[in-house]
């Protein structure tokens, strides 16, 4: 039943349709279904991290990380801005496989380094967490490796949902690419402007 419910924990953590999102919209709609899935997997990995962190109590790690959390911010934000401006800027490419640009790993790297700028992701699994009925201090390891795995499970599914679903409907939304990423672009940049008045 935990597994479950930290499943859909995973899932709906990864669903709304923030930065990442968007990067994905756009990589799949001009890279394909594979660019699509590992931005996700690099929230995913990110994403992991602080789960972990969260549930296994790295209470000195996440001390630290919290307390650079402005520097981190500051860091994301530019990172925001710069995706952004990049999306906004990007020619509709002349083939969905055509990866010249930028290479799968640097697609996976990108949203892995954005996710990982936001330590404050570490209170909401330890809030979300506990929310599941967890406790670090009775719980055992199995426990929590159960939460990470269930996390992990309903995020991927999102991530892969979204490529495939995306990847669907690429034809209707391909001829209107160049709209799509002046679009993106320009919501990534706000959402970088957001983040840093958080």
């Amino acid at each position: 039943m935990l597994l479950l419910k930290s499943i859909v924990l995973g899932f709906s953590v990864s669903a709304p349709v923030g930065p990442i999102g968007l990067l994905c919209i756009q990589r799949v709609l001009s890279r394909g279904r594979t660019a699509g899935i590992l931005t996700g997997f690099g929230a995913v990995t990110a994403n992991m991290i602080y789960a972990s962190i969260a549930a296994f109590g790295f209470s000195l790690v996440s001390a630290f990380l919290i307390e650079q959390q402005f520097v981190l911010r500051v860091i994301g934000s530019a990172f925001l801005f710069y995706l952004g401006i990049k999306t906004y800027l990007k020619k509709p490419a002349s083939s969905a496989a055509n990866l010249q640009a930028e290479s799968l790993l640097g697609m996976y790297l990108s949203t892995f380094f954005l996710m990982i700028t936001n330590p404050v992701t570490i209170l909401n699994f330890t809030a979300m967490f506990a929310g599941l009925g967890f406790d670090q201090n009775a719980d055992t390891g199995m426990t929590a490796i159960k939460l990470i795995g269930g996390v992990f499970i309903g995020a991927a599914a999102w991530w892969i949902l979204l490529s495939f679903t995306v990847s669907l409907l690429k034809d209707k939304i391909t001829p209107h690419l160049g709209v799509v990423n002046k679009v993106a672009g320009l919501l990534i940049i706000l959402l970088g402007i957001l983040a840093f008045g958080k």
